[in-house]
């Protein structure tokens, strides 16, 4: 099969053309391209060849359809673009770990630099409805990571996927989103402009999808093998047992990545999906140097951690803040776990509120840095 350096105009439609179908995934495509040589041979075949290799009829009835004519006409008008590109599987820059899989993307659209997913990834997962803490914190280990050299890879979904784009780029670093959409079908739409920034940036924006693909919910499960695919480990920030981002991890332990898990409070609902990860054997990360440890050989970062606390910060802290500092609480819950009647806290809450300390959000109080 050759590369697709070497394509000619006819097979490149033909990919395009067999990657339109309906029902022809990742294996079935390599399957037809063993089969038959080339995706130009496969398409000129009978349907009773299809058939004979336990294809579905439909599939060979849609390789005709104006339908998909179209859409290959459409895909190969944006590629005619300069930074959008399309790797097939057997591209030499195909990226070498997604390669690996028994599931590859047969084809990757790629909106921005294609270099960047061959360059030593590092995936950042957790939950859409995150916390301000764990905002803070995924943004803080995706500056330490991409300011030293790690491309940071998520989904571009809300919460704590956007905190570490954000994070990423806010040091000059690069980020790659993997999309569960195609690429001219954006979502979350909230993120449309953090689309934009990442590919004017130089990172690059990823999906196996047919450009136009619409969100659906399976299809963002699907996607989570191409994260941890392309990384070398991945790291759950804050997630619920039932999260996506546990789903991640796991593809990631079955790829033979590292995962990597923050552990939090036993009181917060987002720390319980890492917890269980840490009991099945992922690693507690409690700073970036545990991460780099894990990773050492693939990437020398310089001395540039996470802030750590130092033991004068802790002197005569107050006990909210040490409450606080553990997950966000309402102030019923602190009344409880402060044992302090409820006029005392909220005298005590709004002092600290005053010097900057804590903030309110969204009904919880939770710690400022």
């Amino acid at each position: 099969m050759p590369h697709p350096a070497a394509l000619s105009p006819a097979e490149l439609e033909a990919r395009l053309r067999l990657h339109a179908l309906p029902e022809v995934g990742p294996r079935r495509f390599k399957q037809l391209l063993a089969a038959f040589g080339s995706a130009s041979a496969a398409l000129s075949a009978p349907a009773s060849a299809w058939q004979s290799l336990g294809l579905p009829s439909a599939c060979a009835v849609a390789r005709r359809s104006a339908g998909v004519r179209e859409q290959v006409t459409n895909s190969l008008a944006w590629l005619e673009q300069p930074t959008q590109h399309l790797l097939c599987l057997d591209d030499p820059c195909y990226p070498a770990l997604l390669a690996e899989l028994d599931d590859a993307p047969p084809l990757l659209f790629v909106a921005g630099d294609p270099a960047q997913l061959e360059r030593p990834q590092l995936a950042m997962v957790g939950s859409r409805q995150a916390s301000r803490p764990g905002l803070d914190t995924a943004a803080r280990f995706a500056r330490s990571l991409a300011g030293g050299g790690f491309v940071v890879t998520s989904g571009l979904a809300l919460g704590i996927d956007g905190a570490a784009h954000l994070g990423a780029l806010d040091v000059g670093g690069a980020t790659v989103a993997v999309l569960g959409t195609g690429l001219e079908c954006l979502y979350p739409k909230r993120h449309s402009g953090l689309a934009e920034r990442i590919v004017a940036e130089g990172g690059a924006l990823v999906s196996e999808l047919p450009l136009d693909a619409a969100p659906h919910p399976g299809n963002f499960p699907r996607r989570n093998r191409i994260i941890s695919g392309l990384s070398l480990g991945v790291l759950v920030v804050e997630a619920s047992p039932s999260s996506g981002s546990l789903i991640t991890a796991r593809l990631a332990a079955e790829q033979g990545r590292e995962v990597f898990a923050i552990p939090g409070s036993i009181h917060h609902p987002g720390a319980r999906g890492c917890h269980q990860l840490i009991r099945e054997g992922a690693q507690l990360v409690e700073t970036v140097d545990d991460i780099l440890a894990a990773l050492r050989g693939w990437q020398r970062l310089p001395a540039q951690t996470l802030p750590r606390l130092q033991a004068s910060e802790l002197v005569d802290e107050p006990p909210l803040l040490a409450l606080l500092r553990a997950a966000p609480q309402s102030s019923e819950a602190l009344a409880v776990s402060s044992g302090l009647a409820l006029p005392e806290l909220l005298a005590q809450l709004t002092e600290l509120e005053l010097d900057g300390r804590i903030a309110c959000d969204n009904g919880c109080w939770v710690w400022r840095r």
